[in-house]
């Protein structure tokens, strides 16, 4: 599935991934591929991407955690989410 994350400064991140995991409003939760289709908003907390490689512009490296080579993070504090036809879009604040 495509991941693009867009914040007010500029698009942090565009790129295939395998699962991402999100702080909703109700707990953390996550999309795998092939999710129904879902809008969401969320909380102050981490975004966990797991992708099968990142292509992450220096411009905006400092803001993701790396955990492994397939796994990054992202510190949110707040945003919304929005899941259709296997594209995952962020708007994170």
């Amino acid at each position: 599935m495509i991941l693009e994350i867009v914040s007010p400064e500029a698009t942090l991140f565009k790129g295939e991934i395998t699962s991402i995991t999100l702080p909703g409003v109700d707990g953390s939760f996550q999309i795998l591929n092939n999710h129904a289709p879902i809008v969401s908003i969320l909380n102050q907390g981490t975004i966990k991407i797991v992708a099968p490689s990142f292509k992450i512009s220096k411009d905006v490296a400092g803001k993701f955690t790396k955990l492994n080579e397939q796994t990054y993070t992202l510190e949110i504090n707040s945003g919304t989410i929005e899941m259709k036809d296997n594209k995952v879009i962020v708007l994170a604040d």
